[in-house]
C-alpha cells in the first residue's frame, strides 16, 4: 500500500506561490571532489526558502472559516515569510512570533509581507510556546513551520522536481535539518520511488537534535542550542518528521561552524549567490561524506535551502573560511628573546604565504608568536612547517581548532598582565546581539567579581561573542557557575586553554 504522504505530496498545492527551481551542477566542485555535484536551488525562491512550499500548502488546506480568524506561526524567519507571503496572497492576516535572534533580514522582510511581528525568547522553541499561547488567546489558526503532514507534503514536491529534473541514477540527497520538515517530505517520496538513493541528513553540530533522537531512540530536547545557523536552531525534532526520519533516512551528519563557512564559499564559487549559514549545511555534509567515505564518480545532490543572509555577517563568515577548508593554520610557537632568533622563525616559515602575524615583548627570556599560515587542505604542509619549527627548537602548539584562538585572541592586542593574576578564572560567552545586549550582559555580571580582561566582539549584528576573566577564589567557582545558569547564555569554560596561557594569562 502506498505511503499516505504520496497522494498529499502529488496533490499538495504549492505553485500559487513558489517556483519550480533549478538543479544546477556545481561544476567547481564537482571537479575539486571527483563526484558529479547537484544543487536544488531552493534558495530563488521568492522568499529565498524552500519554506514557502509548506506554508502555502498548510494554508490551502485550511477551511474558510480557518482562514478567516487570522493565521498564526513560530519561525526562525523563513517560515515566516513563506507564511506571510502565503497570507498575503490568500488575503489573510498573518501573526509571526519570531526569537530575539532572528536576523533583521528575516524579520523585515516579514513586516514588508503584510506580517505581524512579536519577538519573543532566545530560541525557536520559547517562540513556538508564545504563538501556542496567543493561538489559543485569540483564536489564531496554528500553522506549524515543520511538525505537520500538509507542511511536510508542501516540502516534499522538492523531491519530485528532483526525479523530474534528473531521470538518470541518483547515489545520494544530501537534506539540512532543523525541525524536520524537509528531511521528512523528501525523504518519504524519494524512498518510495527510487529507494536505492541514500537520503542523508546534515545538522550543525550546535542544534543535531535529529542525531540526537535517533541515537535514543525517541525524541529529545537538546539543553542548548547555538545561534550560528539560525535556520535550523531547534531544540527538538518534529513529531511527525521523527517519525519518518527513523524509517526512511540513511545516515545523519554534523557539521561545525567552519564547515559550514567553507560551504558557504563553495556554493559562491559556482553560482556567484550567498546562501545563509543554514542553507550551505547540505554542502558542507556533502563535502564531509565525499570526504570520510573516499567516494568517486557518483551523482550527490545538495540542498540549497536558502538564502537570507544579513550582509553584516560576511566578515565574520569569510575569516572563518580558510580554516573550515583546511586551507589555514593557526600556530602558537615560542622563541628566545634573544637577537636573531626572530629572524631564524621567520627563516622557517621560508616563503609560504602569511595570513597573520602578531608578536609582543613580554620579558626578557621567552616571547610567544601568533601566526597564521596558509597550508594545503590535506594538512600535510602544516605537519611538515610544525615538524621543521620543532627541529630547530621552536616549541610550537596548533590552535586551529581552538575557539578562543580563532574568535579573540588574533583580534587582541597587549599581552600578559604585568602583575600575576591569582585565582582568575576564564569564560567565553555568545549571546543574542541586538541593542542594548552588551551592556544588559555587563550589568546582569555587575559588580559581584572583578573583571581582569574583557573582550567583545559583534559577529554580524546577529550575535555577539565575549571572553571574560574574573577574579574570583576557589571556593567561589561554585557560586560563579550556578550565576552563569541563571543568566541564561551560552558559555564555556577557558581557565586552562592553551592560547588563553600563552597569550593572556
Amino acid at each position: 500500500m502506498p505511503n499516505p504522504y504520496i497522494k498529499k505530496i502529488l496533490k499538495a498545492r504549492v505553485y500559487d506561490a513558489a517556483i519550480e527551481t533549478p538543479l544546477d551542477e556545481a561544476k567547481v566542485l564537482s571537479k575539486r571532489i571527483g563526484n558529479k555535484v547537484l544543487l536544488k536551488r531552493e534558495d530563488l525562491q521568492p522568499v529565498f526558502s524552500f519554506k514557502l512550499r509548506g506554508a502555502y500548502n498548510k494554508m490551502a488546506q485550511l477551511s474558510a472559516k480557518e482562514r478567516s480568524v487570522g493565521v498564526i506561526t513560530a519561525s526562525a524567519g523563513n517560515h515566516a515569510q513563506g507564511l506571510a507571503m502565503s497570507a498575503k496572497i490568500m488575503a489573510v492576516k498573518a501573526v509571526i512570533v519570531m526569537p530575539k535572534i532572528t536576523p533583521s533580514i528575516k524579520i523585515s522582510n516579514v513586516i514588508a509581507l503584510g506580517g505581524e511581528v512579536i519577538l519573543h525568547g532566545e530560541n525557536f522553541d520559547s517562540a513556538k510556546q508564545h504563538a501556542e499561547l496567543l493561538a489559543a488567546e485569540h483564536g489564531y489558526t496554528y500553522c506549524p513551520p515543520f511538525d505537520d503532514p500538509d507542511v511536510i507534503a508542501g516540502q516534499g514536491t522538492i523531491a519530485m522536481e528532483i526525479l523530474k529534473q534528473h531521470s538518470a541514477h541518483i547515489d545520494a540527497i544530501f537534506v539540512p535539518v532543523g525541525g524536520g520538515g524537509l528531511i521528512a517530505g523528501i525523504a518519504v517520496y524519494i524512498k518510495y520511488l527510487s529507494p536505492e538513493t541514500k537520503i542523508i541528513g546534515v545538522e550543525s553540530s550546535e542544534s543535531a537534535c535529529l542525531k540526537a533522537a535517533l541515537d535514543a531512540g525517541e525524541r529529545v530536547i537538546l539543553p542548548q542550542v547555538g545561534i550560528f545557523a539560525d535556520g535550523v536552531a531547534v531544540a527538538q525534532i518534529g513529531k511527525y518528521p521523527f517519525e519518518i526520519a527513523q524509517e526512511f533516512v540513511d545516515d545523519v551528519i554534523t557539521i561545525d561552524t567552519d564547515g559550514i563557512c567553507a560551504a558557504l564559499k563553495d556554493i559562491f564559487e559556482d553560482t556567484r549567490s550567498i546562501c545563509e549559514p543554514s542553507g550551505a549545511l547540505a554542502v558542507a555534509g556533502l563535502k564531509k561524506y565525499v570526504l570520510q567515505h573516499k567516494i568517486k564518480g557518483q551523482t550527490l545532490i545538495a540542498i540549497n535551502s536558502g538564502a537570507n543572509m544579513n550582509f553584516s555577517r560576511l566578515r565574520h563568515i569569510a575569516e572563518r573560511t580558510d580554516l573550515g577548508e583546511k586551507r589555514e593554520a593557526l600556530l602558537a610557537a615560542q622563541i628566545s628573546e634573544r637577537p636573531g632568533s626572530f629572524r631564524q622563525f621567520c627563516t622557517v616559515l621560508g616563503d609560504r604565504n602569511i595570513t597573520e602575524f602578531n608578536y609582543r615583548y613580554s620579558d626578557d627570556q621567552i616571547a610567544n608568536i601568533f601566526v597564521g599560515v596558509t597550508t594545503d587542505p590535506d594538512g600535510d604542509q602544516k605537519q611538515q612547517l610544525i615538524e621543521r619549527l620543532q627541529s630547530v627548537d621552536i616549541p610550537v602548539e596548533d590552535l586551529s581548532d581552538n575557539e578562543i584562538a580563532k574568535i579573540h585572541i588574533r583580534y587582541m592586542i597587549g599581552g600578559h598582565s604585568k602583575t600575576p593574576q591569582k585565582n582568575e578564572l576564564v569564560f567565553r560567552f555568545e549571546f543574542p546581539e541586538r541593542p542594548g545586549a552588551l551592556l544588559k550582559f555587563l550589568d546582569t555580571l555587575g559588580g559581584r567579581w572583578n573583571i581582569s580582561m574583557f573582550h567583545y566582539r559583534n559577529h554580524g549584528s546577529d550575535f555577539g561573542r565575549v571572553l571574560v576573566a574574573m577574579h574570583a577564589e576557589s571556593h567561589e567557582k561554585t557560586n560563579i557557575i550556578k550565576f552563569l545558569e541563571e543568566i541564561g547564555y551560552q558559555y564555556w569554560e577557558e581557565t586552562d586553554n592553551k592560547a588563553f596561557k600563552l597569550f593572556l594569562g
